[in-house]
């Protein structure tokens, strides 16, 4: 049987939902345990995966210039890491990553491993297979988010402007949903998607994606 775009998009986000323990930062910053520092290494890796993960989009969106269903969901996913970009402003100067601090910030290899395979894939990855392979990372992002958001409400006594960062992905998004959903059914219909590609990719992403709160939580634990 045949199966409908979202069926797919549904499909794969199942297969590659993270280990519901995987992120071991998470559960810190629920309680409000998480240290300042930690939380301001975390804005400032977002500086560096905000700023690579435009340029993949940007790039993905190019080189699918003759799919606009797939070009319009990576301009989007481009539009919206701008905006990820602004908002994160407030909540860096709340933690303390100021502009004197990120310039002498040296990166965790295991944070930037994420926006670094999303660079190879937009560089060598089928397009098609790549928004499969996001939209079930976006999810888990997006549920991290919102933790994240209602733990620096109740705990770390933050307003709604210095969380607007991870409010931005922890909203419905019911636009860029329709889009990706199109650029699935796109590629359906051209046979471009494969879904081991589909599915490998999906698995390395998420397992960078828990590198990313795995390296943070190793250095709440130093600075605790």
């Amino acid at each position: 049987m045949t199966r409908t775009a979202r069926e797919l998009l549904e499909g794969v986000t199942g297969k590659l939902a993270p280990d519901p323990h995987a992120n071991r930062l998470l559960p810190l910053v629920a309680r409000g345990a998480a240290q300042l520092g930690t939380l301001a290494a975390l804005a400032l890796e977002q500086r560096h995966v905000i700023a690579a993960d435009h340029r993949a989009f940007v790039h993905l969106a190019e080189r699918s210039a003759a799919d606009p269903a797939t070009a319009a969901f990576f301009e989007m996913l481009a539009k919206d890491e701008v905006t990820a970009g602004e908002r994160l402003t407030a909540f860096a100067a709340a933690v303390g990553a100021d502009e004197a601090r990120a310039a002498e910030y040296e990166p965790l290899a295991d944070c930037q491993a994420y926006p670094a395979y999303v660079a190879l894939l937009a560089l060598n990855g089928e397009p098609a297979d790549m928004v499969l392979a996001l939209g079930a990372n976006v999810a888990a992002w997006g549920g991290y988010c919102e933790t994240i958001a209602e733990a620096l409400r109740r705990h770390y006594g933050f307003d709604d402007e210095v969380c607007g960062f991870f409010d931005f992905f922890a909203e419905p998004a019911p636009e860029l949903e329709s889009r990706a959903l199109t650029a699935v059914q796109a590629g359906l219909d051209a046979e471009r998607i494969s879904m081991d590609d589909v599915l490998r990719h999906g698995r390395l992403l998420q397992a960078y994606e828990a590198k990313f709160w795995h390296a943070l939580w190793e250095l709440d634990q130093r600075v605790a």
